[in-house]
């Protein structure tokens, strides 16, 4: 006998002949046999093809990508395809984007204090150097914390000036606004937002800041959503990248951030707020306008 598996229940399969189905369902065991041997509708084919660069973009993203940057991600490939078929092939391949971690956010109502606000939880520039925002993080290691400063553009969302150490002092934040102001023309007047923890308050760092020509502004006490733009970045370095690796020294942490800034963040990484493009094609393409203007 020939059999064919018709379903599975438990640790249970059940089988049955091709005589017995076709019986059964009244067809022939020919037309059973030529629908078996019939190659896939062009439907199924195309299904089978955007299944491949769907895996390949999900892999390229070390797992990171949700369906709608797959999405993005095919059509800068060229592949024009549904956003909700992107989601329901990734549901059949099983594909799951690595999540981030529920976080309590702080419902502080508290005031603002003796540095003006001058963001306004606007996140958003005509051109790059005019509007930056800065926070510090830190990830743990088998030595001990290892601290983070960023810097990063509004307008392009790209991380311009970062540095790490084993403290979170003055000094540190001070190495980032000059590395950003080393990698990025500032403009005159420029706007850089912090929240209000002491260094970023403190009058040697008010100091720092006139020496760039930059204006200090800060958010209010305890209210994270005031420089949620700086927020933002640390939230996607810590689920696409820190929480999924385990630090032995800070020396190996350090290397592993700033490849994931420098290689992935920066030049690969496809960002909803601009585009679904990344900051360092934002980048170029404002300074290629401006050079032809």
């Amino acid at each position: 006998y020939e059999f064919i598996e018709t379903m599975r229940l438990g640790d249970t399969e059940y089988a049955y002949s091709v005589e017995f189905m076709c019986d059964r369902l009244d067809v022939s065991k020919s037309g059973y046999y030529e629908w078996l041997d019939r190659p896939d509708s062009a439907t199924a084919q195309r299904r089978d093809e955007l299944k491949l660069l769907v895996q390949k973009a999900f892999d390229m993203s070390d797992s990171t990508y949700g369906y709608r940057r797959i999405h993005a991600q095919l059509a800068r490939w060229g592949v024009r395809a549904g956003l909700e078929l992107i989601r329901q092939l990734m549901r059949e391949l099983g594909l799951v984007p690595c999540q981030p971690k529920p976080k309590r956010w702080s419902l502080t109502q508290a005031a603002a204090g003796e540095v003006p606000d001058l963001v306004g939880r606007d996140f958003t520039a005509d051109a790059p150097g005019e509007k930056l925002v800065g926070d510090i993080t830190y990830i743990k290691t088998g030595e001990g914390w290892l601290y983070l400063a960023t810097v990063i553009d509004c307008c392009t969302r790209e991380v311009i000036g970062y540095a790490m150490d084993d403290h979170y002092q003055t000094p540190l934040i001070f190495q980032a606004i000059r590395n950003a102001a080393r990698n990025r023309k500032l403009s005159g007047d420029a706007i850089f937002h912090s929240d209000r923890g002491s260094n970023y308050t403190s009058a040697e760092f008010g100091k720092t800041l006139k020496q760039f020509g930059l204006r200090r502004s800060s958010g209010r006490t305890g209210i994270c959503f005031d420089n949620a733009m700086a927020e933002s970045f640390f939230g996607a370095l810590k689920n696409e990248r820190v929480s999924r690796v385990t630090y032995l020294t800070r020396e190996i942490a350090r290397r592993d951030i700033t490849r994931y800034i420098e290689l992935w963040y920066n030049h690969r990484r496809l960002h909803s707020a601009v585009g679904y493009r990344p900051p360092r094609e934002v980048h170029a393409e404002y300074m290629e306008l401006r050079a032809v203007v």
